[in-house]
C-alpha cells in the first residue's frame, strides 16, 4: 500500500490553477487585517462605546453569514470562475463605499460598505476552499488547504502594516489626550481629516481587486462546473444534517471565529489598560499575525505525521493555557499570553474546515462549505459580547473589577470558552472517525 507522505500535497497538473487560487487567500486576509483597528479607530474618531465600535465587526462578519449559502447556490448553478469574479466585484464595491461614506462622515455607511465588501469575501471563501480541497487526493486535502491558507496570513501581516504606517498613526484624534473635550468646530475638522485617514487604504484596496479581477477575467479556470445532474437541494441538505462531524464542524468553526477575532480586536483595548498606546499596540498585533504565520507553517508540516483531530485537540488545548495567562496576568506578560494565542490559532480553521468536509461528494462539499463560510458569523457577535463585558463599568477598559481581574481581562473568558469546545472536537474527531 502507497505511503500517505508520498503521496504529493498538489499535484503537478494543478499547480497553476492552485497558485492562482491560492492568491485570493491573501486578499480576505488584507480586508480582515485592515478591518480589525478600525474598532478601535472608528471609536475615538466618532466618540462611540465599545459595543457601539463592535458594530464595525458585525457588518463586516455578518456579511459572511447572509451571503455564504446565496454564493455556495450560485456556484453550484454556474462556475468556479463567474463565482470568484462576481465576489471579487463585490469586493471593490464594499471598498469604494469608503469615499462618499468619508463624505457623509456616518458610522452607518462605513458600516454597509464593510457589510457589501464581505459579500464579495463570502463568495470568494465558499469557492476558494472546496476548491482546493478538491485538487488532488482526498488524503492530503487538509494538508492542501492549510497549505493554501499559509497565504492569508501574509494578508494579513500586509494589511496590519497599512492599518498601522497609515491609518492608526495619522490619527489626529488618537495624539488629543481629551479629543472629547474639545469644542466641537475643532472636533469637526479632526473628525473629518481622521475619516479621510481611514477612507484612503480601503478606496486603493478597491481600485487594487479591480485590477485582479481583470487579470482573473484573462484567465482560463479548469474544473469550472461539476458535470452531470445537479443532485436535489434538498437532499443534499438532508444529507448534511445528519452528518454529526460536519454539524459540530460548524459550530466549531463559530467558535473558532468568534474567539480569533475577540484575540485580535480587543488587543488593541487589552493594551489600553496596561496604558500602551494604540499605535504600539499594532506592534503586539504584528507579532501575533507572524506567529500565525509560522504556526500556520509548523502545523501544515506537523499534519504530515499527527492525525489532524488529535493535532486540533493539542493546539486548542494550549491556546487555552495561553488565554488563563491573558485572564490573570494583569500586566505585559498577559499581552504576551495574548500574543501567544495566535500561533494556536493558526492551524484551527482549515483544519476544522477540511475535517468537516471530508468524506463528502463534491456536492455536499459544495453546500457544506457554506455553512463553514456561514459560521464565520461567530466574528460578528461574539466581539459584541465581549464589548458588553468591557462597558461592564463604563465606556473605559479597567472601570471595575469582575472576579478579581479587571473587566477587559475577564473579557476573554469568551475565547476560553470557544477554545474548550474546539478541544472537545478535535477529541471527538479523532476519537470516532481517524482510528477506525
Amino acid at each position: 500500500m502507497e505511503k500517505r507522505r508520498k503521496i504529493p500535497v498538489v499535484p503537478k497538473k494543478v499547480i497553476i490553477p492552485f497558485i492562482l487560487i491560492t492568491s485570493l487567500f491573501t486578499l480576505w486576509g488584507f480586508a480582515n487585517a485592515v478591518t480589525d483597528p478600525m474598532v478601535q479607530a472608528f471609536k475615538k474618531v466618532l466618540e462611540l462605546s465599545n459595543v457601539q465600535a463592535s458594530w464595525v465587526q458585525m457588518a463586516f462578519y455578518g456579511g459572511y453569514f447572509c451571503m455564504a449559502l446565496p454564493a455556495a447556490l450560485f456556484v453550484r448553478k454556474y462556475s468556479y470562475k463567474v463565482g470568484i469574479l462576481l465576489g471579487l466585484a463585490l469586493y471593490a464595491v464594499g471598498a469604494l463605499l469608503f469615499y462618499p461614506a468619508a463624505i457623509t462622515e456616518q458610522f452607518w455607511f462605513f458600516c454597509l460598505g464593510l457589510y457589501i465588501l464581505t459579500f464579495g469575501l463570502a463568495f470568494l471563501e465558499t469557492t476558494a476552499n472546496p476548491y482546493i480541497l478538491a485538487m488532488g487526493d482526498p488524503k492530503t486535502a487538509t494538508q492542501r488547504l492549510n497549505l493554501a491558507q499559509a497565504f492569508n496570513p501574509v494578508g494579513l501581516i500586509l494589511g496590519l502594516l497599512v492599518a498601522q504606517q497609515f491609518v492608526l498613526k495619522r490619527l489626529q484624534s488618537d495624539d488629543i489626550e481629551n479629543y472629547s473635550e474639545l469644542a466641537e468646530a475643532k472636533k469637526a475638522l479632526i473628525r473629518t481629516s481622521d475619516l479621510v485617514v481611514i477612507r484612503d487604504p480601503y478606496v486603493i484596496l478597491g481600485l487594487v481587486i479591480i485590477g485582479v479581477f481583470i487579470l482573473i477575467v484573462a484567465n482560463k479556470m479548469p474544473q469550472t462546473k461539476g458535470e452531470g445532474a445537479i443532485p436535489s437541494i434538498g437532499r443534499t441538505f438532508s444529507s448534511l444534517f445528519t452528518n454529526k462531524k460536519y454539524i459540530l464542524g460548524v459550530v466549531a468553526q463559530i467558535f473558532y471565529v468568534g474567539a480569533q477575532i475577540m484575540c485580535w480586536t480587543y488587543i488593541y483595548q487589552y493594551a489600553e489598560g496596561i496604558e500602551i498606546d494604540s499605535d504600539i499596540a499594532a506592534n503586539y498585533q504584528f507579532v501575533a499575525f507572524l506567529l500565525f504565520l509560522i504556526g500556520r507553517g509548523i502545523g501544515t508540516y506537523l499534519l504530515r505525521f499527527v492525525p489532524s483531530g488529535k493535532l486540533l485537540m493539542y493546539f486548542a488545548i494550549t491556546a487555552g493555557v495561553c488565554t488563563l495567562g491573558t485572564i490573570f496576568l494583569q500586566s505585559v506578560f498577559g499581552l504576551y499570553c495574548l500574543v501567544g494565542v495566535s500561533f494556536c490559532m493558526s492551524l484551527m480553521f482549515p483544519t476544522i474546515y477540511g475535517v468537516a468536509l471530508e468524506g463528502l461528494n463534491e456536492e455536499e462539499s459544495k453546500i457544506g462549505a457554506a455553512g463553514l463560510v456561514m459560521a464565520i458569523v461567530g466574528g460578528a457577535f461574539m466581539p459584541g459580547l465581549q464589548g458588553l463585558i468591557i462597558d461592564a463599568g463604563g465606556t473605559g477598559v479597567n472601570d471595575t473589577k469582575i472576579l478579581g481581574v479587571a473587566e477587559v481581562n475577564f473579557s476573554f473568558i469568551l475565547p476560553l470558552v470557544c477554545f474548550m469546545f474546539i478541544a472537545f472536537y478535535g477529541y471527538k474527531v479523532y476519537t470516532n472517525y481517524m482510528q477506525r
